[in-house]
């Protein structure tokens, strides 16, 4: 599914469905291990959202990482025609961050912004993507466990909080994904994979 205009491709409803029962089993695989190598930050609330936290913290502070190493001139870098640009990566990461938490009823704070495509500037780039992480931090320590099964719309379908939740983590490990890749492309080592 494109996060921005809704729409399904036609395997997305049944990869969805695999993804969400994936999602919750991994999940309690690791509330069931006592959250055991997952870092979950000290201010990270106990339960179901410190375990959420601490796989979005994860992925986010890797995001933030890349985002700092990879220099200035190949944010315009594409792996292809029509594919996203390492800036266009980081802005859609930041917008999605802000557009999933909406599902749970989340609003995008006064002010923030999201850097549009046409935007390559990497300090402007990586402060929005850092305001949009600190957004989901600060907003997943104050939701609640007692409102994960209350119901919500995402995407036009019939959901949950918890599922909302777990969308933004694994889209951001998604992109994770892809970024150490255009780094790695770009001969741009993960820092935190340095002197391994």
């Amino acid at each position: 599914m494109d996060i921005f205009t809704g729409r399904f491709f036609p395997h997305t409803l049944y990869l969805e469905s695999i993804m969400k029962r994936y999602t919750l089993a991994a999940l309690g695989l690791v509330l069931a291990a006592g959250g055991a190598r997952v870092a979950v930050s000290q201010a990270a609330p106990a339960g179901e959202r410190g375990v959420m936290l601490g796989q979005f913290d994860d992925a986010a502070n890797k995001l933030v990482q890349l985002a700092q190493a990879i220099p200035q001139e190949k944010y315009t870098w594409r792996p292809g025609t029509g594919v996203r640009s390492v800036s266009e990566v980081l802005n859609h990461v930041t917008g999605g961050n802000y557009y999933v938490a909406s599902f749970a009823g989340v609003q995008r704070p006064a002010g923030a912004s999201v850097p549009a495509d046409s935007v390559t500037d990497k300090a402007r780039i990586v402060a929005a993507l850092q305001a949009s992480i600190a957004h989901i931090r600060t907003s997943l320590r104050n939701a609640s466990d007692a409102d994960l099964d209350k119901p919500a719309t995402m995407f036009g379908q019939a959901t949950t909080i918890r599922n909302v939740w777990a969308t933004v983590v694994t889209h951001a490990h998604e992109h994770l994904g892809q970024m150490i890749a255009y780094a790695r492309t770009n001969n741009v080592t993960p820092p935190w994979s340095m002197g391994q």
